[in-house]
């Protein structure tokens, strides 16, 4: 299963790279996850994560991820990969990779994600996934990129 989200926003890359990957100020917008912090590296660098959403009262889904590649290219495009993965029984994504991309425009940057995941549950997970899970992690990324460029422009 995939995903891909873009939004335009009219701000410097150094305050969009700050606030998506530092794990305290990726938490104030992201609505996918309740909470998230580094488990080694420096905020902003390549590091480990881990990562809690409450989808109850005393229902907390946890994983971890990791970085697995940045690159800044000359022309200003900047890209973070990762990986991540949960063994929580009730976490309908078992594991998955992707990409953050940061392209420079004038008066700002396009800020995009795209992943892949594989859906825990077999057939039944993907059927979940078709009509539940993937509309609404769609709904959810593309709702929480709006949320960071709105305080972004701030």
């Amino acid at each position: 299963m995939q995903l891909y989200v873009e939004t335009a926003i009219a701000a410097p890359m150094e305050r969009v790279w700050r606030r998506t990957r530092d794990p305290a100020q990726h938490r104030r917008w992201d609505l996918r996850f309740s909470s998230i912090s580094a488990l080694d590296g420096d905020a902003g660098r390549a590091q480990r994560f881990a990562y809690a959403t409450r989808l109850l009262p005393g229902v907390v889904i946890t994983g971890t991820g990791h970085t697995t590649a940045e690159r800044a290219r000359a022309d200003g495009i900047r890209t973070s990969a990762l990986r991540f993965a949960s063994d929580h029984p009730l976490s309908p994504i078992a594991r998955g990779g992707g990409h953050w991309r940061y392209t420079p425009r004038p008066g700002g940057i396009d800020f995009a994600t795209g992943y892949r995941y594989r859906p825990r549950w077999g057939r039944a997970g993907r059927a979940a996934d078709a009509v539940i899970v993937g509309p609404l992690m769609d709904w959810a990324t593309a709702w929480s990129f709006d949320r960071l460029r709105l305080w972004c422009e701030e």
